[in-house]
């Protein structure tokens, strides 16, 4: 019993790691279009080097986001397969790659999350004030 409980939580946690790096997708996109964008000040110093800059960090993160999502579907794969295993020790080395790909998960959204912190930041001081109508 013990053990299906946690191959029902390790399943539940990958449902929700694909769902979530789905979501960053779509914000990606939308985050990379304000990014190329006209709705900053032109006239801000550097202006263009630091967005181009974002733009690449984004590039990267996009990867990670890219190679996260394909070992997750090949460990979510292979929790088929333990249900084969009559040992134990395929429990434990699947919990240990299931850990690991946790810590990875964390990591990257840790890190995706101060990329967009600063893009937001960033972003909020420069764009264009609209000038009233009146």
């Amino acid at each position: 019993m013990v053990r299906e409980r946690k191959m029902e939580i390790m399943h539940d946690e990958l449902q929700n790691w694909k769902s979530y790096l789905l979501f960053i997708e779509d914000e990606m996109a939308f985050i990379q279009r304000l990014l190329g964008s006209y709705v900053f000040e032109p006239s801000t110093p550097n202006l263009f080097e630091r967005l181009d800059t974002f733009k690449q960090h984004f590039d990267t993160s996009k990867k990670s986001r890219k190679s996260l999502s394909v070992s997750i579907k090949e460990h979510e794969k292979g929790l088929g397969g333990i249900f084969e295993c009559v040992e134990h020790e395929c429990d434990d080395h699947y919990y240990k790659k299931h850990q690991d790909l946790k810590d990875k998960m964390t990591e990257y959204i840790k890190t995706y999350i101060n990329l967009k912190k600063e893009v937001y930041d960033y972003a909020g001081s420069v764009l264009k004030k609209k000038k009233p109508l009146y």
